[in-house]
């Protein structure tokens, strides 16, 4: 178990503050929730991982496929587009900068083709949601070079037209066991992102992660994305290898990037 930990998989998230904070990236085998607020770059995570899991092992990465699952329609190809084209530009900078001598080492990735190594999904209610993720398993085993999963979001179609609270805590709950066993039988990286909500504590509002406290237990690692002043921040909530820290980001338009620098290139390896 020791050597497995020391050598899993990881994905990086293109922004080396936030890489570092999470040992490295998203881990494999592991299922992490993204949480924060309308705005704050979510979505834009969440198309980076897709894109970033295609990095070949050449440069660092796993040469995976990815599935997104999107519940809300927020899924944009052109901004994909945007995304894949700025990580093909930086594994060339990467290559001629640590194999001048060898002209022949190119990228021979294609923005196209990274597009084309995304399964996408569009749920449109809870049911549909419940039945793809019992069907995972099987369309996984069929694709076995899919190295994340991501969920936008999560919690969607479970905030609304439910009366039967104690059937949608069931619900999740089971949905939540079967993404945990997914991610550790198949070894690949479940990302589920998830909306805020109010929370009434001693007299006062505050926001919080959609679903209630017992949510928080359906995930290895819980990640709150959040504003300071204009500069947005990641803060590790809940962890049980990572210590509680937090790391600012930026969104441009080439993606997720360190927010001190927006041409900073990818830490490849």
């Amino acid at each position: 178990m020791l050597n497995e930990e020391r050598f899993s998989s990881l994905i990086t998230t293109s922004c080396l503050d936030l890489d570092n904070i999470l040992g490295g990236g998203i881990n494999c085998k592991e299922v992490t929730e993204i949480g924060g607020v309308p705005g704050i770059g979510k979505t834009q995570i969440g198309i980076q991982l897709a894109v970033n899991v295609q990095i070949p092992l050449d440069y660092g990465g796993l040469g995976g496929k990815a599935i997104y699952i999107d519940t809300e329609g927020s899924f944009m190809v052109e901004r994909v587009l945007q995304i894949a084209e700025a990580c093909i530009e930086d594994m060339s900078e990467y290559s001629h900068h640590f194999h001048k001598d060898n002209q022949a080492f190119g990228v021979k990735m294609h923005p196209n083709s990274i597009l084309e190594n995304i399964f996408y999904f569009r749920v449109c209610s809870y049911t549909e949601q419940i039945a793809l993720v019992n069907y995972l398993d099987k369309f996984v085993t069929e694709h076995k070079d899919v190295k994340i999963i991501i969920i936008d979001s999560v919690t969607f179609h479970f905030r609304q037209d439910f009366d039967d609270m104690a059937l949608r805590t069931r619900l999740l709950g089971e949905m939540s066991l079967k993404l945990m066993k997914l991610a550790k039988n198949l070894s690949l990286a479940v990302v589920m992102l998830n909306q805020v909500t109010t929370k009434h504590i001693e007299s006062s509002f505050q926001l919080t992660l959609a679903l209630g406290d017992s949510w928080s237990h359906s995930c290895t690692n819980r990640i709150i994305l959040y504003w300071n002043g204009d500069e947005r921040h990641a803060y590790i909530d809940k962890s049980p290898s990572l210590k509680s820290a937090s790391a600012p980001y930026s969104v441009t338009s080439r993606g997720i990037r360190n927010s001190t620098s927006s041409s900073k290139r990818i830490k490849m390896v």
